[in-house]
């Protein structure tokens, strides 16, 4: 392919109009840039168990539309995925457990256990993606500019190491007011402006800490 490998830990794939990964990549490579290209499809583990290194992986202003992040076990140290900019309106985290057990699923319980930034801005999601909390180290979430309705009181449980997350230009109209109760660290921002809310959020914004927060809320219905 037309990607720039510096024989070590930097490879750059970017817009050299691949539809597929390269099946060639080193799997010592640190950082992978991926972004601007015609690929459609993104499967973390080929079922060989192998690990890769990544820490950085960019897929951003692709053609993405279905992506499934629970088979990704063999990105153990990946620190920030960038999926910016696709058309993704489903994106799965997690899976419900088989009747007889967790024999097929238990490795859900490792996914990408360092990820500290997600991006998921720029695509077709109408809802926060189930089951964030699996993403044990996620400190960034950023998803503005899809077509989220509402935020749920499950959509950041178990989230406790989030500190910022980006809603902006969305099309929330209702959070429920024990959407962000047990995020005890979070301490950044909390970003929904140009959104559809139309009432006040005393009861959701009460528990959260005041004194490290930023919560915009500009360009509103109200």
């Amino acid at each position: 392919s037309e990607c720039r490998w510096d024989g070590q830990f930097l490879l750059n794939c970017s817009f050299t109009r691949i539809s597929a990964i390269p099946e060639d990549v080193s799997q010592t490579a640190v950082t992978a840039d991926l972004s601007y290209n015609n690929i459609k499809t993104f499967v973390c583990s080929d079922g060989r168990n192998e690990q890769w290194m990544l820490k950085h992986l960019n897929l951003s202003n692709n053609l993405i539309s279905e992506l499934t992040l629970t088979t990704c076990t063999n990105l153990p140290i990946l620190e920030t995925l960038n999926l910016s900019g696709n058309a993704i309106h489903t994106l799965t985290l997690d899976m419900p457990t088989p009747a007889h057990g967790c024999k097929k699923y238990c490795v859900v319980d490792r996914l990408l256990p360092a990820l500290k930034v997600l991006s998921v801005e720029r695509n077709n999601l109408n809802t926060v993606p189930r089951g964030l909390g699996l993403l044990q180290s996620l400190k960034t979430v950023h998803m503005s500019s899809n077509a989220i309705q509402q935020i749920d009181p499950k959509d950041f449980q178990n989230c406790s190491q989030l500190k910022d997350i980006d809603l902006r230009n969305n099309k929330i109209t209702k959070i429920h007011p024990d959407a962000f109760r047990d995020l005890n660290k979070l301490q950044v921002v909390v970003d929904l402006r140009e959104n559809a809310l139309a009432i006040p959020l005393p009861q959701t914004l009460v528990s959260l800490n005041f004194f490290q927060l930023e919560v915009y809320l500009s360009k509103n219905a109200w």
